[in-house]
């Protein structure tokens, strides 16, 4: 070759490498301003149009993983060496191989990890207004693709690194709104009109165990289906005053489920975070109980990862695009194993929010490029720690198992006078130094047969709303669970089950996400001191999903098998329904199942007319109270057949029309309130009428103010927060949650302004007791059934003691408290309201209102009950301390006013779409019930 040749070839491939970096704009080049200036926001759709630019790059590969509620495409950038993007899908299946640790030995698992790269998750801008989080992932995205100095190649090296946009929809509603104002300093965050999130705005944190968004779904399949990655980081803000942010490891106390390489994982991220901060002269990393964040809770992008033995990181960092002051808070000044390194009163500004967060990245990078073949074993060692768990007879330590032992013994010690003082645990279930408690003890409970954790369940297929049981597997599946189904009829225990039932063992990697599915969450009795106000967990104590969803299924404490298929993994199933082929006079659907109510609803949507059955009717099987009838026709055939096919629910037909009344169905004209800036419950609701086709409106204080609304609509929904409470009439009032620091309306654009205002006793109570009086019906969820005081009801608060000077008082935390808790009630369920419900139903219960009816009005019909607590222990998963101050108290009661009804449901009937147990509570009451014959 030439030297001229050489030469030219030389100046070619410098030619091609100068392109090639000027196809990848910098922020500057491609925003017009650095990230992090002050007063500057970039759009979702100038960060999709940044990424595909850097998508350019041989560092990196981008993945649309699929479309957002409002219809965007989510993207999820990987960045990793040239090399390593080429071998993307080996690095892939090494991860999934060790996560699942199926069928791998010890040498296998090994070589895999020194074969492959560490796989690390960090996302951003989940919350949307959190703005340090979209705009660090971009930043992040830039270093990583330009950078060239050793650090960050040996990161490419080992790494494979996934950089996830959380929620697209909301960075285009919150910077859009930021930067809407043309003057920077008068810019502001506040007053966003409607919630960032299509329909849950920040409750999209607490979907990842049943993933009903869109966007849950697309990161969900990422994250426990796809990548499953070793390492995952969640960034949000706001950190505690007087710090800069919170970060791992976090406060007690963690799930008992979970590895405790899990929680020691954590710990050792959270070091070289902290130790990076202080390194580079950083202050203000507050770890453990110096915030209020735990790892106790399932359902948040991070937590929920904790369940699938990954190293699940959170950061709440200060900051935001105008510059604010870190304030005086003289307690946090002194340094301590809180935050060792603390930082001192200054004026704080964008920049330095995003260079801590790049500095957090590059930790979190940095440690895993060094240990990649350690947290990829490790994954694997947890892994397969459950497996063996669940393939064996194994007890999980919790609070429950050592009070049990604590009371074993002391029962024992009183049988022997004197000897119980010196021996008596404090409040912590700790003994005296020197003490101890005997080994039989612990043996008679931790290795009692009928208290070992079970070997699977199987959620029989011949359960009454096996379509909703279908959607509790889905959620399953989607969270990387291997499901079984079975071919044929099979025994286990002696019991049978039918072909279809679906079986879910124990002995895979993922064993504590299904028992945090399946059975009761068991919350310590967590006090700020012995006898003192109790320590608010971070979100719910208890959330058994199966619990919530009402799903029947059996506990397998023994190994068991049978004609059995593996589903393949994230294969979501569709539920399976039947309809008999013989005609007659009518068809009838289960008021049990919920999908039921979809397809009543697409049936009055074609004009078919729908019957509902007060006393059921007589078929092959009983047919319960409330269940729909369906006079046969052609056009009435077809669309049960679709229903059955793709709803799941089984048609019965009639060879006769039922003799009796029925009640005919018709739509109603449903409005749901909602409030500027958007609620969470309301909009958790709205998608919920979505999904079951029920026509609602939204409406807003200014609406129920104007009066007339009757002539507009027939029923009128208020969830939780909506209805303040009267003065001292015993509610707890809660919109000031919403409503606080509401905008005047002059100062909006004018397409908000109908949205403005708030529910108040002068003019809008008044209003809706002439909807009710005029026939409408109002129901109502949580806090709002404080309407029951303003309308003077004979109803009070149960959850009151007489103080000294002979008033009433609520009853204070440190005898009564429960937090977010599913409790049980038993229903009237031969009342029109409660058909479809079971004697017995788990209900979400979060420090809800409970009633205490005068007898007379129940007696004279003023007032019906329609669920109340029947024992003094209803708690079922969670924590509830003093729940014996529940026994007798109404959950829930119907009340005439005038023409009209007032449902008043003290339970969270919808919360989070997740308790579908108890969505009929609502569905019964949204159709006009005319008596026909």
């Amino acid at each position: 070759m030439s030297k001229f040749f050489r030469l030219a070839t030389a100046l070619l491939l410098l030619i091609q490498v100068s392109g090639w970096s000027q196809t990848l704009p910098s922020p500057k080049e491609h925003f017009g301003f650095n990230i992090g200036d002050d007063y500057h926001l970039a759009t979702y759709t100038q960060t999709e149009a940044y990424f595909k630019k850097l998508a350019t790059s041989d560092r990196t590969k981008l993945v649309d993983i699929g479309m957002t509620e409002e219809g965007r495409h989510q993207y999820m950038l990987i960045v990793s060496s040239p090399e390593n993007i080429k071998k993307l899908d080996r690095f892939k299946e090494i991860s999934q191989k060790l996560a699942r640790a199926e069928g791998l030995s010890e040498e296998q698992a090994r070589a895999l990890a020194n074969e492959g790269k560490a796989i690390v998750w960090i996302d951003g801008g989940l919350h949307a207004t959190e703005t340090v989080g979209t705009h660090q992932l971009i930043e992040t995205a830039w270093q990583l693709v330009s950078k060239k100095d050793p650090e960050t190649l040996r990161i490419l090296d080992n790494v494979v690194i996934l950089l996830t946009h959380a929620n697209p929809d909301g960075q285009e509603l919150v910077s859009n709104w930021y930067m809407r104002e043309p003057k920077p300093e008068k810019r502001t965050l506040d007053h966003l009109p409607r919630l960032y999130q299509k329909y849950v705005g920040h409750d999209n944190n607490r979907d990842f165990f049943i993933m009903n968004m869109k966007e849950s779904q697309n990161i969900g399949r990422q994250l426990f289906v796809e990548w499953i990655p070793q390492i995952m980081y969640n960034h949000h803000q706001r950190g505690p005053a007087g710090s800069v942010l919170a970060g791992p490891p976090y406060r007690d106390p963690f799930n008992y489920v979970f590895d405790p390489m899990m929680v020691t994982g954590i710990d050792a991220l959270g070091a070289a975070m902290i130790n990076r901060l202080n390194a580079e002269n950083k202050p203000g990393f507050t770890r453990l109980g110096g915030s209020v964040f735990s790892t106790w809770y399932n359902g948040g992008l991070r937590t929920t990862t904790h369940f699938h033995n990954m190293i699940g990181l959170l950061t709440e960092i200060i900051g935001g695009p105008t510059p604010e002051n870190i304030p005086v808070v003289p307690q946090r000044l002194i340094p301590n194993g809180n935050t060792p390194f603390p930082v001192t009163p200054q004026k704080w500004h964008f920049k330095q929010s995003i260079d801590y967060s790049l500095s957090l990245n590059y930790a979190t990078l940095d440690y895993a490029a060094r240990h990649h073949d350690e947290v990829l074993y490790n994954i694997y060692r947890m892994g397969k720690n459950s497996i063996d768990r669940g393939s064996n007879d194994y007890w999980t330590l919790s609070p429950k198992r050592i009070d049990a032992i604590n009371q074993s013994f002391m029962a024992d010690q009183k049988k022997t006078p004197g000897a119980a003082a010196s021996t008596t645990p404090d409040l912590y279930g700790f003994l005296p130094r020197g003490g101890g408690v005997p080994q039989k003890y612990y043996d008679t409970i931790m290795k009692a047969p009928v208290l070992r954790d079970p070997r699977g369940f199987i959620v029989t297929a011949n359960q009454p709303d096996f379509g909703t049981a279908t959607k509790f597997i889905n959620a399953l599946i989607k969270t990387g669970i291997q499901v079984q189904e079975a071919t044929a009829d099979f025994t286990v225990a002696g019991k049978k089950y039918p072909a279809g039932s679906y079986i879910v063992k124990t002995d895979q990697a993922f064993r504590p996400h299904i028992l945090d599915m399946f059975e009761p969450q068991d919350h310590p009795n967590d006090f700020q001191y012995p006898g003192g106000p109790p320590v608010r967990p971070y979100d719910a104590a208890g959330w058994t999903l199966a619990y919530q969803m009402n799903v029947k299924f059996d506990r397998i404490l023994d190994g068991f098998d049978g004609p059995f298929k593996k589903l393949p993994y994230g294969e979501l199933q569709s539920p399976k329904g039947h309809i008999d082929a013989t005609s007659g006079a009518g068809y009838v659907l289960s008021a049990k199942a919920n999908n039921s109510f979809i397809a009543v609803n697409d049936l009055l949507q074609s004009g078919v007319e729908v019957y509902r059955l007060p006393a059921g009717a007589s078929a092959k099987t009983a047919i319960e109270s409330g269940s729909f009838f369906i006079p046969a026709s052609a056009k009435a055939k077809t669309a049960l057949d679709k229903a059955s096919k793709e709803l799941g629910v089984d048609v019965i037909s009639l060879a006769k029309r039922p003799s009796g009344a029925l009640v005919k169905v018709a739509p109603m004209r449903i409005a749901l309130w909602d409030t500027y800036g958007g609620s969470m419950p309301s909009g958790w609701v709205r998608w919920l009428m979505e999904q079951y086709h029920f026509p609602i409106k939204q409406i807003y204080a200014q609406d129920i103010d104007a009066g007339d609304l009757k002539k507009k609509y027939d029923v009128i929904v208020f969830v939780t927060r909506a209805i303040p409470a009267p003065g001292n009439a015993g509610g707890r009032g809660e919109s000031e949650f919403f409503m606080s620091r509401e905008p005047k309306a002059e100062e909006l654009p004018a397409e908000y302004r109908p949205w403005v205002g708030r529910i108040t006793s002068e003019k809008s109570i008044p209003q809706l007791k002439k909807f009710l009086e005029a026939g409408g019906n109002v129901v109502t969820i949580g806090t709002s059934t404080n309407l029951a005081y303003h309308l003077n009801l004979p109803v009070k608060n149960a959850l009151v003691e007489m103080t000294n000077s002979g008033a009433e008082r609520p009853l204070p935390g440190e005898k009564y408290y429960i937090p977010g808790s599913i409790l049980q009630v038993t229903l009237d369920s031969t009342q029109q309201a409660t058909w479809g419900m079971p004697t017995y139903t788990d209900v979400y219960f979060d420090a809800s209102p409970v009633f205490k009816i005068a007898p007379d009005a129940i007696a004279k019909g003023t007032i019906k009950p329609l669920a109340w607590f029947s024992t003094d222990k209803p708690l079922r998963s969670g924590w509830a301390w003093g729940q014996s101050y529940l026994r007798d108290g109404v959950a829930a009661f119907m009340a005439p006013v005038g023409a009209g009804k007032l449902f008043a449901f003290g339970p969270e009937i919808t919360f989070r779409a997740q308790a579908q147990g108890t969505f009929k509570l609502l569905f019964n009451q949204l159709y006009t019930n005319s008596v026909s014959q």
